[in-house]
């Protein structure tokens, strides 16, 4: 399973990011695949902070818009919302003190812990700070290899 991160989802909910087509057709690539694909319950969260925050938008995303867009990915049925469960605390100490992560970094953490324990084999990222944890395969869908 795939799981696509925060930007990734701005991006492609934003026609103004200069990386919003590609996005636009990575999602609807996964959207439109049989196949299950994931997003973090935190990066859902973060979207509609970012897509809606006045202070990074000119004119930001009204929330009724950014809960439309989450609608939207959802409705092929093919999506599945990451949640933490019974082991979520282990993974999530064991990344962060192996990569001697401290303050906004944990944040980070809790999605790759969260990816780990739902089985997602990659996930599609801009950020490269998510290779503090190898043991999760990222990939930036938005260049070429």
């Amino acid at each position: 399973m795939i799981a696509v991160d925060t930007n990734i989802l701005v991006y492609a909910h934003r026609a103004d990011s200069p990386f919003h087509t590609k996005a636009k057709q990575v999602l609807e690539s996964l959207r439109a695949s049989p196949a299950a694909w994931a997003i973090p319950w935190p990066c859902i969260h973060e979207f509609l902070a970012i897509a809606s925050h006045p202070r990074i938008y000119k004119h930001p995303t009204p929330m009724e818009k950014a809960f439309a867009a989450i609608d939207t990915w959802n409705a092929a049925g093919n999506l599945h919302c990451l949640a933490e469960s019974a082991t979520h605390l282990g993974r999530l100490r064991e990344l962060c003190v192996k990569a001697r992560l401290a303050g906004p970094r944990v944040h980070d953490a809790r999605i790759a812990a969260l990816c780990l324990n739902n089985g997602v084999q990659e996930l599609w990222t801009a950020d490269r700070d998510f290779s503090a944890f190898p043991q999760l395969h990222t990939r930036n869908p938005l260049v070429t290899s």
